[in-house]
Protein backbone atom coordinates (compact mmCIF):
# COMPACT_ATOMS: atom_id res chain seq x y z
CA UNK A 1 0.00 0.00 0.00
CA UNK A 2 2.87 2.39 0.79
CA UNK A 3 4.29 1.82 -2.72
CA UNK A 4 0.99 2.86 -4.33
CA UNK A 5 0.80 5.98 -2.18
CA UNK A 6 4.38 6.86 -3.09
CA UNK A 7 3.75 6.28 -6.81
CA UNK A 8 0.57 8.37 -6.67
CA UNK A 9 2.43 11.20 -4.92
CA UNK A 10 5.16 11.07 -7.59
CA UNK A 11 2.63 11.07 -10.40
CA UNK A 12 0.75 14.04 -8.94
CA UNK A 13 4.04 15.90 -8.56
CA UNK A 14 4.94 15.27 -12.21
CA UNK A 15 1.48 16.29 -13.44
CA UNK A 16 1.45 19.49 -11.40
CA UNK A 17 4.92 20.32 -12.72
CA UNK A 18 3.72 19.90 -16.30
CA UNK A 19 0.83 22.29 -15.89
CA UNK A 20 2.39 24.95 -13.70
CA UNK A 21 3.29 28.34 -15.04
CA UNK A 22 6.04 30.56 -13.78
CA UNK A 23 7.63 33.86 -14.53
CA UNK A 24 11.37 34.54 -14.56
CA UNK A 25 12.86 35.98 -11.36
CA UNK A 26 12.81 39.77 -11.47
CA UNK A 27 10.03 39.88 -14.07
CA UNK A 28 6.57 41.22 -13.25
CA UNK A 29 3.40 40.71 -15.28
CA UNK A 30 1.22 43.75 -15.92
CA UNK A 31 -1.73 44.22 -13.55
CA UNK A 32 -4.48 46.00 -15.52
CA UNK A 33 -4.97 43.85 -18.60
CA UNK A 34 -8.16 44.17 -20.64
CA UNK A 35 -8.22 40.76 -22.31
CA UNK A 36 -10.71 41.83 -24.99
CA UNK A 37 -8.35 44.61 -26.14
CA UNK A 38 -5.45 42.14 -26.25
CA UNK A 39 -7.28 39.72 -28.57
CA UNK A 40 -6.64 39.80 -32.32
CA UNK A 41 -3.54 39.65 -34.47
CA UNK A 42 -0.02 40.43 -33.29
CA UNK A 43 3.12 40.39 -35.44
CA UNK A 44 6.28 39.01 -33.93
CA UNK A 45 8.92 41.73 -34.20
CA UNK A 46 11.69 39.97 -32.27
CA UNK A 47 12.20 36.73 -30.34
CA UNK A 48 14.78 34.62 -28.66
CA UNK A 49 14.97 31.77 -31.13
CA UNK A 50 13.87 28.30 -30.09
CA UNK A 51 13.04 24.97 -31.70
CA UNK A 52 9.43 25.54 -32.78
CA UNK A 53 10.11 28.85 -34.53
CA UNK A 54 13.66 28.27 -35.73
CA UNK A 55 14.16 29.63 -39.24
CA UNK A 56 10.65 31.08 -39.55
CA UNK A 57 9.87 34.57 -40.76
CA UNK A 58 6.56 36.43 -41.20
CA UNK A 59 5.59 35.10 -37.77
CA UNK A 60 2.38 36.19 -36.09
CA UNK A 61 -0.01 35.19 -33.34
CA UNK A 62 -3.78 35.44 -33.36
CA UNK A 63 -5.78 35.34 -30.13
CA UNK A 64 -9.54 34.87 -29.85
CA UNK A 65 -11.86 34.06 -26.97
CA UNK A 66 -13.17 30.50 -26.63
CA UNK A 67 -16.64 29.81 -25.25
CA UNK A 68 -15.15 28.44 -22.01
CA UNK A 69 -13.30 31.72 -21.33
CA UNK A 70 -9.91 30.41 -22.41
CA UNK A 71 -8.08 31.99 -25.33
CA UNK A 72 -7.48 30.24 -28.64
CA UNK A 73 -3.91 30.81 -29.82
CA UNK A 74 -2.91 30.43 -33.47
CA UNK A 75 0.79 30.93 -34.18
CA UNK A 76 1.93 31.11 -37.82
CA UNK A 77 5.21 31.52 -39.58
CA UNK A 78 6.72 30.96 -43.00
CA UNK A 79 9.57 28.48 -43.44
CA UNK A 80 11.57 29.70 -46.47
CA UNK A 81 13.73 26.55 -46.51
CA UNK A 82 10.63 24.39 -47.08
CA UNK A 83 8.67 27.13 -48.88
CA UNK A 84 5.59 26.56 -46.73
CA UNK A 85 3.62 27.98 -43.82
CA UNK A 86 3.79 26.38 -40.39
CA UNK A 87 0.91 26.78 -37.94
CA UNK A 88 0.33 25.73 -34.32
CA UNK A 89 -3.00 25.99 -32.51
CA UNK A 90 -3.16 26.07 -28.73
CA UNK A 91 -5.06 27.31 -25.73
CA UNK A 92 -4.16 29.90 -23.10
CA UNK A 93 -5.62 30.24 -19.61
CA UNK A 94 -5.13 32.91 -17.00
CA UNK A 95 -3.08 32.10 -13.93
CA UNK A 96 -5.12 33.87 -11.28
CA UNK A 97 -7.00 37.08 -12.09
CA UNK A 98 -7.96 37.80 -15.71
CA UNK A 99 -6.68 41.35 -15.30
CA UNK A 100 -3.12 40.19 -14.63
CA UNK A 101 -0.97 39.51 -17.70
CA UNK A 102 0.10 36.10 -16.45
CA UNK A 103 -1.18 33.17 -18.50
CA UNK A 104 -0.23 29.62 -19.28
CA UNK A 105 -0.40 28.31 -22.84
CA UNK A 106 -0.49 24.79 -24.21
CA UNK A 107 0.04 23.39 -27.67
CA UNK A 108 0.50 19.82 -26.40
CA UNK A 109 -2.34 18.53 -24.23
CA UNK A 110 -1.71 18.89 -20.51
CA UNK A 111 1.71 20.56 -20.89
CA UNK A 112 1.64 24.31 -20.27
CA UNK A 113 4.27 27.01 -20.45
CA UNK A 114 4.30 30.53 -19.12
CA UNK A 115 3.06 33.51 -21.16
CA UNK A 116 3.72 36.69 -19.23
CA UNK A 117 2.95 40.17 -20.53
CA UNK A 118 5.69 42.35 -19.03
CA UNK A 119 4.86 45.59 -20.79
CA UNK A 120 1.98 46.83 -22.91
CA UNK A 121 1.29 50.30 -24.23
CA UNK A 122 -2.04 51.98 -23.39
CA UNK A 123 -3.37 51.55 -26.92
CA UNK A 124 -2.60 47.81 -27.02
CA UNK A 125 -0.31 48.22 -30.02
CA UNK A 126 2.99 46.90 -28.61
CA UNK A 127 3.76 44.16 -26.09
CA UNK A 128 6.77 42.61 -24.40
CA UNK A 129 6.07 38.96 -23.55
CA UNK A 130 8.19 36.52 -21.55
CA UNK A 131 8.01 32.79 -21.14
CA UNK A 132 8.67 31.03 -17.88
CA UNK A 133 12.44 31.28 -18.11
CA UNK A 134 15.08 33.55 -19.62
CA UNK A 135 15.22 31.63 -22.89
CA UNK A 136 11.77 32.80 -24.06
CA UNK A 137 11.08 36.42 -24.99
CA UNK A 138 8.99 38.13 -27.67
CA UNK A 139 8.40 41.69 -28.81
CA UNK A 140 5.00 41.98 -30.48
CA UNK A 141 3.26 44.68 -32.50
CA UNK A 142 -0.09 45.14 -34.21
CA UNK A 143 1.87 46.22 -37.30
CA UNK A 144 4.95 44.74 -38.98
CA UNK A 145 7.28 47.29 -37.41
CA UNK A 146 7.85 49.02 -34.10
CA UNK A 147 9.04 52.55 -33.22
CA UNK A 148 12.65 52.81 -32.01
CA UNK A 149 11.46 54.32 -28.71
CA UNK A 150 9.32 51.24 -27.92
CA UNK A 151 12.09 48.91 -29.09
CA UNK A 152 14.60 50.62 -26.74
CA UNK A 153 12.15 50.59 -23.84
CA UNK A 154 11.42 46.87 -24.20
CA UNK A 155 15.08 45.95 -24.63
CA UNK A 156 15.95 47.89 -21.46
CA UNK A 157 13.20 46.12 -19.48
CA UNK A 158 14.39 42.72 -20.73
CA UNK A 159 18.06 43.46 -19.98
CA UNK A 160 17.26 44.51 -16.39
CA UNK A 161 15.54 41.12 -15.87
CA UNK A 162 18.57 39.27 -17.26
CA UNK A 163 17.64 38.49 -20.87
CA UNK A 164 20.45 38.28 -23.44
CA UNK A 165 18.89 40.80 -25.80
CA UNK A 166 21.90 40.64 -28.13
CA UNK A 167 20.58 37.17 -29.07
CA UNK A 168 17.19 38.46 -30.24
CA UNK A 169 16.16 37.43 -33.75
CA UNK A 170 14.61 40.38 -35.59
CA UNK A 171 11.85 38.84 -37.67
CA UNK A 172 11.54 39.57 -41.39
CA UNK A 173 8.04 40.44 -42.59
CA UNK A 174 7.55 40.46 -46.35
Amino acid sequence: MKNWAFLLACLLSIISGCSSSTIPPGAKAIENLDKTKYLGKWYEIARLDFYFEKGLNNTSAFYELNEDGSIKVVNRGFDPAKNKWKESVGKAKFVGKETKGMLKVSFFGPFYGGYNILSLDGEYQYALVAGEELSYLWILSRTKSIPDSIKSKYINIAQKIGYKTNELIWVKHE
